[in-house]
């Protein structure tokens, strides 16, 4: 089996956890790496297509009530029913609460995103690779404040062994097959257009009507 942690064995439904760090109304008001509306529309998506693919998802705030507020109600949307840990430590995972949690899953592989990216995403996932998990940062559901930010924190977690991707390609890793049951609402979760527009046409395509004007 291949160990080096730069080319880990694939993420899979059984061996992959999500962990969802600060995504906060206060933090949301600063970020300038992307548009709000794009980090929601990512983290949502995200967020839906793991729970579409029975992954488990560990979720923190902080101080949600005397600094930054509540996770943005969008996620919470997603995650009906999910427990927030709210605590006070900058890294998540010094918190024994989400440190439990996340082992609690039994998960190997952890994918994690926050705001911001390179201190709520990589702080627990630098952690993580030093714990002996394999972790992964969803950047584009991880935005932060600055390009000195994000460029630094890209750097960082490359250096400290953390796999850095896209949140889409990660789940769709995890979806691996297309003919699953569970491949339409990872896409519709992921909301990416072109994968909408050909399951319409699929669809056009199969009504009567239209294979009778053929």
């Amino acid at each position: 089996m291949n160990t080096d942690r730069h080319n880990p064995e694939p993420l899979t439904q059984n061996n992959a956890a999500l962990v969802l760090v600060d995504h906060q109304v206060g933090l949301m008001t600063g970020i300038r790496d992307y548009s709000v509306a794009e980090l929601k529309h990512n983290v949502v998506g995200l967020a839906r297509a793991a729970r579409a693919l029975g992954l488990p998802i560990v979720a923190t705030t902080t101080s949600a009530q005397t600094l930054w507020g509540p996770a943005f109600p969008e996620l919470t949307e997603a995650l009906p029913g999910q427990a927030f840990i709210d605590r006070t430590t900058v890294n998540a995972w010094d918190d024994p609460r989400v440190a439990a949690a996340i082992r609690a899953t039994g998960r190997d592989k952890l994918i994690f995103a926050g705001v911001s990216l390179e201190v709520c995403a990589a702080f627990p996932a630098m952690r993580a690779v030093r714990e002996g998990f394999e972790a992964y940062v969803a950047v584009d559901a991880s935005g932060t404040f600055n390009l000195t930010k994000r460029e630094t924190g890209l750097i960082r977690l490359a250096q400290s062994g953390v796999v850095v991707a896209d949140g889409a390609s990660l789940m769709v890793e995890i979806l691996a097959d297309n003919g699953r049951p569970e491949a339409a609402d990872v896409y519709t979760a992921l909301g990416m257009d072109w994968s909408i527009l050909v399951g319409q046409v699929r669809s056009s395509a199969s009504t009567p009507e239209l294979a009778a004007a053929e």
